[in-house]
């Protein structure tokens, strides 16, 4: 996304904080911060961010904004055969960057849930990679989250078709990760992130996803806020405390 994220990103796989992170391949960045990220591919998965609505994906011609994709979404859905050429090019830029198959696919703003592009999505795995051994086949994050009954976001999150994709992946043979935990809101601070980490390390079932969103930086450097800036440096700096990792062995967690 930009030199924070991927310096937050990279730092944290060093430090066996993060075991998995997806690349927005239609990003400028792509290629070099690959070749940082590289040092850590035995300790991280490796998969791929799909993006309609980044401002790489307007650059591109077909992004839009998150509005108008829950839109279409809602309206009857995008057409599969474009959703599917879009798809198609984006791991392809992820294969010949990353020279091997994304470990698991996910979307930017949970577009990979949206009707009609998860349709494309499961077409494309199954072409591209049907024929290679189940555990080597990339993965799909389902981004429900069944932690937070009473959380907005995670309810609205869900809402955009988690159930669906989830249904149709395991109809096709791939395999859906066991609920998404990290929905917040973006406040409350530092203090207020340790409490929800802990929680969600309590709550989590074996096969979950904790999402994230950290980047290394400070707020006076120069770097690109994207509307959550403050929140990516508290993550970063709680990830990377001896008190994420105390919060890990008392947890009993591996991650």
């Amino acid at each position: 996304m930009n030199a924070a994220v991927s310096r937050g990103i990279i730092n944290l796989a060093r430090l066996g904080r993060l075991t998995a992170t997806s690349a927005m391949t239609l990003s400028p960045r792509w290629q070099q911060d690959a070749m940082a990220l590289r040092e850590s591919n035995a300790q991280i998965d490796v998969g791929l961010h799909l993006d309609w609505t980044s401002p790489f994906a307007v650059a591109k011609g077909h992004g839009l904004s998150l509005k108008r994709g829950v839109l279409i979404a809602a309206l009857g859905g995008y057409n599969k055969s474009t959703a599917r050429a879009v798809i198609e090019e984006q791991l392809d830029v992820f294969e010949q960057v990353w020279q091997a198959v994304p470990s698991h696919i996910d979307g930017h703003q949970h577009v990979h849930q949206f009707r009609g592009i998860r349709d494309a999505l499961v077409e494309v795995i199954n072409k591209r990679y049907g024929n290679l051994p189940r555990l080597q086949r990339p993965y799909l994050r389902v981004s429900d989250d069944p932690s937070d009954q009473f959380n907005f976001k995670s309810k609205f999150i869900a809402s955009l078709n988690a159930s669906a994709i989830k249904k149709i992946a395991i109809k096709a043979d791939i395999t859906p990760t066991r609920g998404l935990f990290g929905v917040y809101n973006f406040t409350g601070g530092e203090l207020a992130y340790a409490h929800r980490m802990a929680q969600w390390l309590k709550e989590i079932p074996a096969g979950g996803i904790i999402m994230c969103h950290p980047a290394q930086g400070s707020l006076d450097n120069g770097d690109v806020d994207d509307g959550i800036l403050k929140a990516r440096h508290w993550e970063y700096s709680h990830l990377a405390s001896d008190a994420f990792a105390q919060s890990i062995k008392d947890s009993k967690i591996t991650l």
